[in-house]
């Protein structure tokens, strides 16, 4: 009887220790299951970190081939300057992008030239008033707009009946201080009362690619880096002419791609399809010349990606020893919807 109740005390202990030995074994394979997870996490992480770094860089070494053959192309159009023998002309400043493989990746690139635009320090109120009325504002918000422009570039602090100055843009939240002085880049717009991202970038609903949306952006018809006080009407694009003259925007967009045949037809063939004469007084507001300073947009893609890598540069033209003057260099704009 006794030796009974030991063995079953025994057998009692021996269940015991093998079940704490088991428990120690399922924390023992937990903890390196643990272990072994953060380290294939980890190693994933700085896989993908590498991945990203790698396409990034190449992404920006095919912008700057981009950058180049734009710049390239540019300057072999120049009056006075064949880099290579002439070829079919090609209209470099059509708006659109050119696309082009290179080492495995891709790049793309356009050229706008800036006197294609309206140059907002020089714009004087009764355009802007015009402006903002074909883009289809309402009075209270074009006045109020116009005279937030023409109070942000004024070297004063009295601000105009719809305008703003110090005292409102003090009262916001983060506050800050009207400029009083010209725009040095176009995105100062978006610090000047009534400018909204979406009448900046151009578009009315919740996201940008939203395509029932969809209109024309500030950022499209506005510089700083204009020379001229008129619009260039050999490289406006089709919202530019739209928003100066008033007329359908379809007529416009006729207008530009019968432009890219000057060699066939002169600016005289072309006018009617505005609408306008030689000698009509709404000439004025345009100039026809060639491009001196223009901007450079190029993006790399890096293969099998699909986020490009940005850069962009304004080019004066005839400026230093190389014919050639970079007046601003941006190597961190991000892909935006064009």
């Amino acid at each position: 009887m006794t030796m009974g109740v030991y063995s079953k005390s025994r057998l009692a202990v021996v269940s015991n220790e093998r079940g704490v030995a088991l428990l120690l074994v399922l924390w023992i394979f937990i903890f390196l299951f643990v272990v072994a997870f953060d380290f294939s996490t980890g190693v994933r992480e700085e896989a993908t970190a590498s991945h990203r770094y790698r396409d990034e860089n190449q992404g920006y070494y095919l912008a700057l081939a981009g950058f180049e053959q734009g710049l390239y192309d540019f300057l072999n159009q120049a009056p006075g300057r064949e880099l290579q023998p002439a070829t079919e002309p090609k209209d470099l400043f059509d708006a659109g992008w050119r696309e082009e493989t290179l080492g495995g990746g891709r790049y793309r690139v356009r050229l706008v030239d800036e006197g294609g635009k309206i140059n907002i320090n020089r714009v004087d109120e009764n355009t802007l008033h015009r402006v903002f009325s074909n883009l289809g504002m309402e009075e209270s918000r074009k006045g109020v707009l116009v005279d937030s422009i023409a109070d942000w570039r004024d070297p004063d602090n009295l601000h105009r009946v719809n305008g703003a100055e110090d005292d409102y843009y003090q009262s916001l939240s983060p506050a800050y201080t009207a400029k009083n002085a010209p725009f040095s880049t176009i995105e100062e717009l978006l610090w000047v009362r009534g400018v909204t991202t979406g009448l900046y970038y151009g578009y009315q609903g919740a996201n940008a690619s939203d395509r029932e949306s969809q209109r024309i952006g500030l950022r499209e018809i506005f510089t700083v880096d204009s020379p001229i006080d008129r619009v260039n009407l050999r490289t406006a694009t089709a919202p530019v002419i739209h928003v100066m003259l008033g007329i359908p925007l379809e007529k416009c967009q006729a207008f530009v791609e019968e432009r890219t045949k000057l060699g066939q037809k002169t600016l005289a063939d072309l006018l009617p399809l505005l609408g306008v004469g030689a000698g009509d007084a709404a000439l004025q507001m345009f100039i026809f010349t060639n491009p001196s300073v223009i901007t450079i947009e190029a993006e790399g893609y890096a293969s099998e990606s699909r986020q490009p890598r940005r850069v962009q540069g304004v080019i004066r033209a005839g400026g230093g020893s190389r014919g050639y003057e970079l007046t601003r260099w941006v190597d961190r704009e991000t892909g935006l919807p064009y």
